[in-house]
This record gives structure tokens, C-alpha cells and sequence, in this order.
């Protein structure tokens, strides 16, 4: 696992050196959804301190087994009967996808006193099998969300269509780039954070301005199947 991690890196570092960006500005977000502690801790060993989940039932077990300096990116759909389970144990929530649940998330937050990080998860190839904002309404709606005032809105995600060539996904990445900086330009907002690109495709994303990267079948080989009692 060390050697992925350190391939991965090198990878990164290297996608940043072409696009003339500095590779501290790029955080590697190791996707540990369906991998044990153990695993986990394999991976803290190689000096790997921010890891990924998606399971909000499942993550109330694990995390609490692990170091507390580590941190944690919800990038999963998150329901909202789920909500007052995951802010305590993430830093940031990558999959902020509607109006709907960041207005959920912000009650919540104004009754537990927290201020939850978040991205917004943009659908930027319309796909109906995903969740997210669409790229041509994201805009109407960012009065709305910008009015809640218990959520930290840090920039935007995205999961393009699935492809074999990692250059199908660059346009993709580009047109979320183009729609932040025009968001920031006509909000008079700052949206530091590019959550984009993942195994098939990461390099080509920090080419493209990720400053997050969410990398787990590189690292730590295919998912493992939950244990489902059969």
C-alpha cells in the first residue's frame, strides 16, 4: 500500500509541475469507504493523514477506532436522516447536491452550534443516475444558499461520466473551474476548494485546478463487499 501511496503522490506532483501549479495546493483524500480500520491505519503508517467515506452508519463505527488527528471528507449521497450523525465525525462534506439538503444541514447545525464545511456536488454532464446541482441552475440558486449562515461554502465537486480515457473527463473538469470562477465573480465569493477527479482521472483533474483529489482503487486495490450476514 505504501508504494500505491507513494506512486500516487508522485503522479500528483507530477500532474502540478506540468500545469505549473505548486503540489501543496493539492490534497490527496484517500477513499477508504468498505476498507477496516486496519487498512486505515496501513495507510497512517505511510504518512497518509485524510481519508474518504461514504457511509454514515458504518463510519459511526470505524472513525471513533481511529487516530483523532486524522481527517475526514463525507463524499457519499448523504441522506438527511443521516445528517445529525455526520457532522460530528466529518471535516467536510463534498456532496452538498440540492437546495433542499444544505437547508437540513444548516438547521441542524444551528441546533448543535456547529458550522459544517462544505462542497457543492454539481452534475456537470446532466447524468440522471447522479445527484447534484445542474450547471445551468447552480447560479439561481446560490442567493438561496449563500443565506444560510451556518454552513461554510467552500467550493464545488463533481463526478463526471465514467470513461476508459482519463481526457474524457478534462472538459468536464474545466466547465466546473469556469463555473466557479464565474460564481465568484458575480457573488463577490470565494471558492478555494476543486474537489475532482479520482482514480481513472486525477492527474488530468489537478491539470485542471483540483486542490482535492479523491484516489481509492489506486491505493488500495477494489472495494471490499460489506459483510451482509449471507
Amino acid at each position: 500500500m505504501e508504494a500505491n501511496l507513494n506512486r500516487v503522490r508522485d503522479e500528483i506532483a507530477q500532474a502540478a509541475k506540468v500545469s505549473g501549479r505548486n503540489v501543496t495546493d493539492v490534497e490527496l483524500v484517500a477513499v477508504t469507504k468498505t476498507h477496516p480500520a486496519e487498512i486505515v491505519r496501513e495507510a497512517i503508517g505511510a504518512r497518509q493523514v485524510a481519508f474518504g467515506e461514504s457511509e454514515v452508519q458504518e463510519d459511526r463505527t470505524k472513525i471513533p477506532l481511529l487516530p483523532s488527528h486524522l481527517r475526514w471528507h463525507f463524499i457519499g449521497h448523504l441522506q438527511k436522516n443521516k445528517i445529525r450523525h455526520a457532522l460530528p465525525l466529518f471535516e467536510m462534506i463534498h456532496s452538498v447536491d440540492s437546495l433542499d439538503l444544505a437547508q437540513a444541514i444548516d438547521r441542524i447545525a444551528q441546533e448543535d452550534g456547529s458550522h459544517p464545511r462544505i462542497l457543492l456536488e454539481v452534475n456537470v454532464a446532466g447524468e440522471g443516475s447522479k445527484f447534484g446541482f445542474k450547471a445551468t441552475t447552480l447560479r439561481a440558486e446560490l442567493e438561496s444558499l449563500l443565506l444560510l449562515s451556518r454552513l461554510s461554502i467552500e467550493g464545488l465537486m463533481c463526478i463526471p461520466p465514467l470513461a476508459e480515457e482519463a481526457e474524457a473527463s478534462r472538459k468536464y473538469f474545466v466547465e466546473l473551474r469556469e463555473l466557479r470562477d464565474a460564481i465568484e465573480k458575480e457573488f463577490q465569493v470565494k471558492l478555494p476548494q476543486l474537489s475532482i477527479g479520482m482514480t481513472n482521472d486525477y492527474s488530468v483533474a489537478v491539470e485542471e485546478g483540483a486542490t482535492l483529489v479523491r484516489v481509492g482503487t489506486a491505493i488500495f486495490g477494489k472495494r471490499r463487499r460489506r459483510n451482509t450476514g449471507l
